[in-house]
This record gives structure tokens, C-alpha cells and sequence, in this order.
């Protein structure tokens, strides 16, 4: 049966099929604003935050770098009207020297670190930024960077004696614009320390430039590719495509601005999508533009006027003093291992972000206090059971969050929670089962939800049932809305001479089962209230959890994406930060002083596996097999209704080398499955992204 359809509502994923009906859909990456500034904003009903006015959390290892909240209610927002959020609040982090106790027992501590955790003084920390950027904890044979492990790294470099100061590649970024900001602001924040912080970018996007200008000195090669246009939103469509082949959508929208199905219901983009599309993309480029003018201290019309006219001379980057200067990498090394004071002929003395990551907190003095918070991580599409198929970054598996969950919940050592969630969404069950777990846990202990790149659809649905949910200035959330589609495979099956017939017993019972012919008259009726019917029990949940009335939820539902400054003014969200706001305010909520030092406890911490540890001493066949696995399992767990974006089945196949993907659609043309060789086929076809410095 060829019924699948799951599509992301966002503007720079491709859309994808999969066995399903009914889909609460979503949308993708994120961004926010200047260097270390975090800030707060509220809904647009009775609930808010009461917090002192200013709360200022001096930031620890444990603690990232909070911003301070104050207690400025924005107006309500009547018919979902945006109101002007609070301003950003400076960043509170600072540098405190630590006591001569602490002083001697970390000496002690180093001198007996085993080797693999060994660093020689003097040392400069080198972390190459590159690619995709995960939320959750890695294993040392893990591969890929960690959110967490790259922020610990700079605290800790701040701290550590041994750290003279910290080297950044920064290359092309596969994550959204919440990722960045919350680097960001940790390179702002580790300047504090008075170490150096030295940018080289060899290849500069928007996104690239917008992270790497916040290091103290950046410098590029001369022959450096630079692309400084602008940034665009994309949608594809396939129902030309698919009208060609004999496919026929069988799509239903609930709410204007559905835009999951348009992908292969529409061959243009409607109204409601384009004003949607150009909103997120407004947000995105004012915000990058009012960051790069108050790094260079210009207007914001000079900044636009400088990228207007077409940069991709990196010389022109040093003549407007955009980059310090242009030196190849053995150069910048050199000048590094002057300022260092290293005499030797050797190579400058490094240690890279692999190594350092596993140096501890406690080593350096930075181990937390008494009261301990638990940080339980929920990151990637959402499947209900883990099947045999799933693979260690399977995303959030529903069963195995909320045993984790009922242990945080039954645990007295607890004093709050903070969910992390990076989630397009996925099985709507799922979602609704850990939104209930959450709400109870909520009941037992104060729970902080902290959005990073992404929360939207079934990512919102977990993050409604905290009290109080954070969010970057440019997460991409909301996205409360249903679509239900099928396909209609009647004039395929006829070109192809291929005959399905069915026998049934019951009215509706080939609702589902019969794709050879078109819905009758009382089945797409039928079809439609289902739809319905799903779209109103997410969009009443929401209404209960934020606590408006469903006529208010109805003006920001409707299947909208909002970004976070926009999901704050409008009740969705209730402050606007990174992690460290999301700990400012869990610490609050349990009545731990600010500046008193708490213990960060990863619920969701991993333990390596053995097709990791396998994979860490030699890659894959062709890296082909957990490619194709990771496809799988989106594939075999799309069943029923789907809360979720479109655009993990092709994230996972954009990480493959051409000739990979050519072997994999080798594997697709062997598929005897028709419907599945049908759905694949669509999917590897499809493709929809931001282009200029967003995500690919």
C-alpha cells in the first residue's frame, strides 16, 4: 500500500515519503543573535516567569555562560499579533580565580593524569568546527563533534593553567543557526579569560563568517573560497513528477500553513507558505546583519551594501577589515608558537579537541557542588520501540526516554530537570506518550525545556509539557499541525500492467489498503475527520499546556513555523537563550542560589557500542551499511500518525560520497517491493534547502 507522506513544513529540507496516513508536521534548523547575549521573553497569557530582575549566574565548567532575565511582561498578543520582546541581556560569564587549596589539589591532579589525559603547559587548544554538529554526548569512538563537549572544552580551556589559548578551524557548518549562537557565545565568553582565541577559515559562508568573527583575530589563505551573497530559502515540487509517472497525492491540509503535503500536492508554493518561508528568512538575515554590523561597529545599511555588491575575493575581506589578515595555516602556526613563547624547532604544541574532551572537570577544580540537576537529551526524529534496525544515533526512542524519565521522576537526588530537545519530530504517539511522562515529572520537580536548533511538532510537543520552555532567538518551532496523505497508484499500476485486487469485510476497510483505485466519496469524508480529529487534539494539548484558550492557540497553530523571537512574543516560548539560560532558570525554580555551584547529572549520557568501537578503528564498507541501516529505520518506523519535518531520510543520504549514493540507488533498483522502491526512488529525487550559509 502506497500511502506515505512525510514531509517537513520548513523551508531548507527535502520533503519524504513513508508508509503513514496522518502527520502532525514540522519544520528544521535554527539561529540566533549577538556574541554572548541571551535573552528573555514572554507568553501572552498569564504565564510567566518570576524571576529576580536582573538574575545573574556567574558561569562554572558545569554551568555554560547564562545571561541574566528580567521581568519585563510583553503584552499580550491578541489574533497572534508579534510583540517587541524584551532586549537581549548581557552575559554574565566570568572568570573566577580559583582558591589556593583548589589551586594545589588541581596541580596534584594533573601531575597524576593518566596519559590520554595529559597536557603540556604552554599548549594551545585546536578545534576544527566542521560539518554537522550533534547535541548529544559522543564516546571517544564516537565520530563527529558534540554540542556539550565543544562548550565544556572552551570553559575548561579558561580555566586550565596548561591552556595558552585556543586555535578554531572553522569550516563549512552542516547544523542550524542555534548551534552556532550558542558557540558563539562561548568564544565571546572565553575571551573574557584574557587568553587568545584565533580563527582560521579557509572557506567562508554566511554561517561560517557569523561564527568566526567572534574570535579575537581571523585569519584566512589568500587563495581562500568566499561566497558572501546572501541567503535564499528553496521549495521543491514533485506533482508534475509525479503525474508523469501515474502517481496521484491524495493529500489532506489542515491549517493555512501546512506546507508538508504542498510538496507533492502543488506544483507552486502557495501564499501562506511564501509569507511563512520569507518571515523565517527575514529573521535569519536581520539577524545576521545586525551581529556582523555590531562586530565591526557599522550600520546595518553599510554591512547589507558591502554583501549587495558581491563578495567572493577574500582580499576584499582584509582591505574592509573583515579578517586580520591572510596567512596559510603553517603561517598562523608560526605566529602562534612566537606568542606562546615556544623556542623549540617543533611544531606548535597542540592538543586537539578529541584529546581534550576527555580531560575532566574535576582535574581542573571545576567538578560541580552538592545539589544535583539532571540534563536529560532528546535529539533526532522520534520513533516510538527501537526496532532491529536502529543504530546508536537513532534519534529519540519514546520507550527507552521514558524509562529515563520515570527515573529522574522517582529520584529524591534530583532538584530539577532541564530537557534538551533538537528534534524535527516523528511518531505522534510517541510524542504524546513522553509529553504525559514529562508532564508528570513536572509535577515532582521543576523541569526547564531547552530548545537548540530545532523543537517543532513532535519536538514542540515534548517541550509544551514543561513549565517553562527556552528557546534560541532563531530555533525553529511550533509547527502544530496535521497533514494526511496517500497515494493513488491507478495509472501506474495500468502503465506497468500491474492488477491488485482486495477483499474486504466492512465500510471503511480498503481506506488504507486499496492505492490501485480513488478514494469514493464517503472514504475521503472519512479521511478528512481523521485529519481533523488529529489536528484538534494536538492543537487543545497545546492550548492546555501554555495555557490559553483554544481560540488563541488557534491564531499560532494553523501549522505555522515560528523562530523563537517570534514563538516567545507569541506565547509559545517563555525566554529566549542557550543552555546556561535554561540552567539560570531551573536553578531558580529550585531554590539554589545563583552563584552557588550545582552538578550537572547527563541522564542520557551514552556507553560506546561495539559497531562503535569497530567504527572508530576503521570506517565502514564504503560507509554504506549505517547509511543505509539509519534509512531504514526511518522508513520501517513511519506508521500511523507522524508528528515530524521532512528531510531525515535525505540528511542521512547527504553524509554518503557520490559514488556511494550511486551504490545505494543500485540497491534502491533491486528493491522488489514496488511501493517501497516507489517511495525511495521519490525520496532520492526530492530535494529542497537554504542555499548561502544555511543549512544544506
Amino acid at each position: 500500500m502506497a500511502r506515505l507522506l512525510v514531509l517537513r513544513s520548513a523551508p531548507y529540507h527535502r520533503s519524504h515519503l513513508s508508509a503513514t496516513a496522518t502527520f502532525l508536521l514540522s519544520p528544521s534548523n535554527s539561529k540566533h543573535p549577538h556574541s554572548a547575549s541571551a535573552s528573555a521573553s514572554f507568553p501572552s497569557t498569564a504565564r510567566r516567569i518570576l524571576l529576580p530582575s536582573p538574575l545573574r549566574v556567574p558561569a562554572r565548567a558545569i554551568e555554560s555562560s547564562p545571561g541574566t532575565t528580567k521581568q519585563e511582561p510583553t503584552p499580550a498578543a491578541g489574533e497572534g499579533e508579534a510583540q517587541e520582546p524584551p532586549p537581549p541581556a548581557a552575559s554574565a560569564f566570568e572568570v573566577e580565580e580559583l582558591g589556593w587549596g583548589t589551586q594545589l589539589a588541581v596541580k596534584l591532579r594533573m601531575l597524576v593524569a593518566p596519559p590520554w589525559k595529559r597536557v603540556r603547559k604552554g599548549s594551545v587548544l585546536n578545534m576544527k568546527l566542521r560539518g554537522e554538529i550533534s547535541d548529544q554526548l559522543k564516546t571517544r569512538f564516537s565520530s563527529g563533534l558534540s554540542l556539550p563537549q565543544i562548550c565544556e572544552n572552551f570553559v575548561k580551556a579558561a580555566y586550565d593553567p596548561r591552556i595558552s589559548g585556543i586555535y578554531l578551524h572553522i569550516e563549512p557548518l552542516r547544523c542550524g543557526w542555534g548551534k552556532v549562537d550558542e558557540i558563539r557565545r562561548h568564544i565571546v565568553d572565553f575571551k573574557k579569560s584574557g587568553k587568545f582565541v584565533v580563527g582560521y577559515m579557509p572557506v567562508c559562508g554566511e554561517k561560517e563568517y557569523y561564527l568566526a568573527c567572534a574570535c579575537g583575530e581571523l585569519y584566512a589563505p589568500p587563495s581562500a573560497y568566499v561566497a558572501l551573497f546572501g541567503l535564499t530559502v528553496q521549495q521543491t515540487f514533485l506533482r508534475g513528477v509525479l503525474e508523469k509517472v501515474g502517481i496521484e497525492p491524495e493529500i489532506q491540509r489542515i491549517g493555512r500553513y501546512k506546507s508538508a503535503g504542498d510538496q507533492l500536492a502543488r506544483k507552486s508554493m502557495s501564499n501562506e507558505v511564501r509569507e511563512m518561508l520569507a518571515t523565517l528568512l527575514d529573521n535569519i538575515y536581520g539577524n545576521w546583519l545586525d551581529t556582523i554590523s555590531s562586530n565591526h561597529g557599522k550600520k546595518k545599511e553599510e554591512i547589507e551594501e558591502f554583501i549587495n555588491s558581491g563578495v567572493y575575493q577574500v582580499a576584499r575581506l582584509k582591505e574592509e577589515g573583515w579578517i586580520t589578515d591572510l596567512l596559510y595555516d603553517d603561517e598562523v602556526m608560526a605566529m602562534l608558537k612566537e606568542r606562546v613563547g615556544q623556542k623549540d624547532k617543533k611544531s606548535l604544541r597542540m592538543v586537539d579537541y578529541s584529546k581534550y574532551s576527555r580531560v575532566s572537570k574535576w582535574t581542573l577544580g571545576l567538578q560541580g557542588g552538592g545539589e544535583q540537576i539532571a540534563v536529560i537529551r532528546a535529539s533526532g526524529s522520534i520513533t516510538r520501540t527501537r526496532s532491529p534496525l536502529s543504530v546508536p544515533s537513532s534519534g529519540i526512542i519514546a520507550e527507552q526516554l521514558i524509562e529515563k524519565i520515570r527515573t529522574v521522576r522517582e529520584s529524591e537526588k534530583y532538584k530539577a530537570v532541564i530537557l534538551r530537545i533538537d528534534s524535527p519530530g516523528g511518531d505522534a504517539l510517541a510524542s504524546d506518550l513522553m509529553w504525559r511522562e514529562i508532564r508528570l515529572l513536572a509535577d515532582t520537580k521543576p523541569v526547564v525545556a531547552s530548545m537548540s536548533d530545532v523543537a517543532a511538532s513532535g519536538g514542540y510537543y515534548m517541550a509544551m509539557a514543561a513549565p517553562v520552555i527556552v528557546a534560541e532567538k532563531l530555533t525553529l518551532t511550533g509547527s502544530i499541525g496535521v497533514v494526511t496523505g496517500k497515494f493513488i497508484l491507478q495509472k501506474l499500476y495500468e502503465r506497468i500492467d500491474f492488477n491488485k485486487e482486495i477483499i474486504s469485510k466492512g465500510r471503511y476497510a480498503e481506506l488504507n489498503a486499496a492505492d490501485q483505485r480513488p478514494l469514493r466519496p464517503d472514504e475521503a469524508e472519512l479521511f478528512e475527520k481523521s485529519a481533523q480529529n488529529a489536528y484538534a487534539l494536538f492543537r487543545d494539548k497545546a492550548a492546555m499546556s501554555r495555557s490559553m484558550n483554544v481560540d488563541q492557540m488557534e491564531t499560532v497553530a494553523q501549522g505555522r513555523v515560528w523562530s523563537g523571537q517570534d514563538a516567545a512574543s507569541r506565547g509559545l516560548v517563555d525566554s529566549l537563550g542557550g543552555f546556561s539560560q535554561a540552567l539560570a532558570i531551573a536553578k531558580q525554580k529550585a531554590n539554589i542560589p545563583h552563584d552557588r555551584k550545582v552538578q550537572l547529572v547527563e541522564i542520557s549520557k551514552p556507553s560506546p557500542t561495539l559497531p562503535e568501537i569497530l567504527s572508530g578503528i576503521g570506517s565502514s564498507l564504503l560507509g554504506v551499511d549505517r547509511a543505509v541501516k539509519g534509512v531504514l529505520q526511518d522508513v520501517t518506523s513511519l506508521n500511523g500518525v507522524q508528528a515530524r519535518m521532512d528531510g531525515i531520510l535525505f540528511e542521512r543520504l547527504e553524509d554518503l560520497s557520490g559514488e556511494n549514493q550511486l551504490l545505494l540507488l543500485v540497491w534502491i533498483s533491486n528493491v522488489t517491493n514496488s511501493e517501497t522502491k516507489t517511495a525511495w526512488a521519490i525520496n532520492f529525487v526530492e530535494k529542497d534547502r537554504f542555499v548561502g550559509g544555511s543549512e544544506d
